[in-house]
């Protein structure tokens, strides 16, 4: 199908003026503006002797309860993994960082668990899209974001790590929701009060 005349739109380049062309103001305005970011108030901390979670949120500093920092897998009431291996993150991470490999379940309150579970914390983006598309809370991001290694192998965080990491923060950043675990016949009613504790928590930040 040919194009109509009255489609075409033709785009002329726009001639520059002498001072344009010499790109002199655009320097003048580039060294005022970092003249005047000068005697502005410094941000920069100086890291590790201060901390960001020790700093004010206006002066820099870090915002732990809705920080996207390094994974946690949640556990149950009973100490056990409360991931139900559904698979959920791992669809709906973008990244493909998450790798799940599930079996039957010893326990008569689910269905299924991990057998394997590890996140790939160098491919990872922390979009938290992991945390939102999980049915029973399993998997959370928690405040820490001073993770290192010296390999590859390092971050590769499996179930034992992340369980590890439940235990190491737990007590910087609680458990937000109830716990629902498994396919009991009032699981309607558990997500209704699951919902209505996570727009009060949404509503405390």
């Amino acid at each position: 199908m040919a194009i109509k005349e009255s489609d075409i739109v033709e785009v002329k380049e726009p001639e520059l003026s002498f001072w344009e062309k010499i790109y002199l103001p655009s320097v003048i305005m580039g060294l005022m503006l970092t003249f005047k970011h000068i005697f502005r108030k410094k941000r920069t901390l100086q890291y590790p002797e201060k901390r960001r979670e020790e700093v004010a949120v206006p002066d820099g500093g870090l915002r732990g309860k809705n920080y996207r920092g390094l994974h946690r897998l949640n556990k149950d009431d009973q100490g056990r993994v409360e991931c139900v291996a559904c698979f959920m993150c791992a669809t709906a991470c973008p990244a493909n960082c998450i790798d799940i490999v599930g079996d039957e379940a010893p326990w008569p309150d689910r269905e299924k668990y991990p057998v394997s579970f590890v996140i790939d914390e160098l491919k990872c983006i922390y979009c938290g899209m992991c945390e939102y598309a999980c049915p029973v809370d399993a998997i959370e991001l928690t405040p820490v974001y001073n993770t290192t290694g010296l390999s590859r192998d390092e971050m590769m965080f499996d179930k034992e790590k992340l369980l590890e990491q439940y235990d190491k923060t737990i007590d910087i950043k609680p458990r937000k929701n109830p716990l629902i675990v498994g396919y009991s016949c009032d699981y309607k009613e558990q997500a209704v009060e699951h919902r209505e504790k996570v727009e009060e928590f949404e509503r405390e930040l």
